[in-house]
């Protein structure tokens, strides 16, 4: 027969387990769910850093433009300038992105 002090520990000891593996379950289903939603939301951040470069090179463009009185000139030339500006943006974002990877990679292997 199982002694009562073993038979108590051995029951504290399942049910220490039983917490755990709850534990890493919700935080593995929870990381995933968070993953998803970040790279989600960084395909939105970036469409809409790309999108306010253009706009805001159009509204220049179009002011100097209208301004000067030399219709297609500036339009076009901010237009591009914001367009680049854009992508610059949208590059220093995802190197962003890529360095908080790696530190968490890092993170992930130390422990």
């Amino acid at each position: 027969m199982i002694d009562p002090a073993d038979k108590e520990r051995l029951e504290r000891l399942e049910e220490r387990l039983r917490q755990k593996r709850k534990a890493e379950f919700a935080q593995t289903a929870k990381s995933h769910q968070d993953e998803h939603y970040s790279q989600a939301q960084l395909a939105w951040r970036m469409v809409i850093e790309l999108v306010a470069g253009l706009g805001i090179g159009f509204g220049i463009g179009f002011a100097v433009d209208t301004w000067l009185g030399t219709m297609p000139l500036f339009l076009v030339l901010f237009i591009l300038l914001g367009f680049a500006a854009g992508v610059r943006v949208m590059m220093r974002s995802a190197q962003e992105v890529q360095a908080q990877q790696a530190a968490q990679a890092a993170d992930e292997t130390r422990d």
